[in-house]
């Protein structure tokens, strides 16, 4: 394991580890008006929301790790006290760079980019219309974290509107993969939130599964199950009846795995058992598992 000490290591280093490490992280699309109106379009990925009573999302806007200077959006956001927040999907992630680019000040980067400005409702920043959802903001507090270069500047924004596109909300809630949005990672690396990459893990938190530490020794210490599964296994509320672990003895693959020696016995019935955690029957794989107990 490598060990990085923020106090000896330079900047620049530090801030590819943290953005390697720290990843993959929304993208905020934010567009903002100078006070003279002219509009600014840029995008930030030190970006959540932190609380959804109010509704508050936060960025950061750094301070340059190379020269200490600061952006256009943060000047705008200080003067304005308003913004916009775009996500960004597939489709517009390669224009989204292209507004990374440092254009002077009056540079309009909605027109660099390609992309349309949309009139807000609450708000007087631009909407990108291609955006697949936009919160528009008004800045409740700006909080710088230092005075040197990679320094943030975390901008507090209340959520006073919010648009999604409709074919994205289906029953009530939002469809990751009808979003398609992009994530960034370190570097000029980013990542897709849709597809094979997204999938579901449901855990209900107000049910109290047994646990690692309640997991036999057997178990824990398994040659076949790696930790999905034996997590898959851990989140059950209880374990089967004596008379349901007897029961599946009549299955053929337990038949032939209990005929075996200890070691051939535990493999076989765990890689059954491994089988059905992959088709999420989990209850049936402690019923397997247990009869090595």
């Amino acid at each position: 394991m490598l060990s990085i000490d923020p106090k000896t290591t330079p900047t620049p280093d530090l801030h590819q580890f943290l953005l390697g490490s720290v990843a993959p992280r929304p993208i905020a699309f934010v567009s903002t008006l100078s006070k003279e109106g002219a509009p600014n379009l840029a995008p930030y990925s030190f970006f959540n929301v932190f609380s959804s009573n109010p509704p508050i999302a936060i960025f950061s806007s750094n301070r340059r790790v190379r020269n200490n200077t600061t952006k256009d959006t943060l000047a705008n956001a200080e003067e304005t006290k308003e913004v916009v927040i775009n996500m960004v999907s597939y489709d517009i992630v390669r224009q989204m760079t292209l507004a990374s680019i440092e254009y002077p000040s009056a540079v309009n980067e909605f027109q660099k980019a390609g992309l349309t400005p949309l009139p807000s409702e609450r708000v007087a920043p631009f909407r990108v219309k291609e955006s697949p959802a936009q919160l528009e903001c008004i800045v409740k507090e700006i909080l710088p974290l230092g005075d040197q270069g990679g320094a943030g500047n975390l901008v507090v924004c209340e959520v006073v509107m919010m648009h999604v596109m409709e074919e994205a909300v289906e029953n009530g809630r939002i469809n990751p993969h009808k979003m398609d949005l992009m994530g960034r990672m370190g570097r000029a690396f980013y990542c897709r939130a849709s597809g094979e990459a997204v999938f579901p893990i449901v855990q209900p938190v107000n049910q109290l599964g047994i646990g690692y530490d309640n997991l036999p020794a057997a178990v824990r210490g398994s040659q076949v199950l790696n930790g999905w599964e034996l997590s898959q296994l851990a989140a059950v509320t209880e374990l089967p009846t004596e008379i349901e672990v007897e029961n599946i003895r009549k299955d053929a693959r337990v038949m032939d795995a209990l005929a075996g020696n200890d070691q051939e016995r535990t493999d076989h019935l765990h890689r059954y058992a491994k089988e059905l955690l992959a088709k999420d029957d989990v209850h049936k794989a402690w019923q397997v598992i247990l009869n090595d107990i």
